[in-house]
């Protein structure tokens, strides 16, 4: 079982910047896909970006570029740096950890915390 806590949403205007974190607790941290979902209202829940166990990323076009995804495991936590903001993404970002091998299927998802880009 693994908890997962996010921090660091808020209000901010365009072109601003925030970081988000991702607090992990009750399981090996080390071995899970770390990913960063956006659920803005009315639309589908989409994927932002990933970090593999092996610290390899990958991210939507719409946020390359603008957008870092890191991990500390030693900390069991991950990171969202989110630069030049603009209105549109405004939504709430979920922190969620999935490990898949060998038959084994682990998926948690945080509470989510919101971001908001307006002036």
């Amino acid at each position: 079982q693994v908890q997962l806590v996010e921090s660091g949403g808020g209000l901010v205007q365009p072109g601003g910047s925030l970081r988000l974190s991702c607090a992990a607790s009750g399981s090996i941290f080390s071995i899970y896909t770390m990913n960063w979902y956006r659920q803005a209202p009315g639309k589908q829940r989409e994927l932002v970006t990933t970090i593999t166990s092996n610290s390899s990323t990958n991210y939507a076009d719409s946020v390359k570029g603008r957008f870092t995804i890191s991990r500390d495991n030693a900390k069991n936590t991950v990171y969202l740096q989110m630069n030049s903001l603009k209105p549109e993404d405004t939504a709430v970002y979920y922190c969620n950890a999935r490990y898949n091998s060998l038959g084994t299927l682990l998926n948690y998802w945080g509470q989510g915390t919101q971001v908001t880009v307006s002036s």
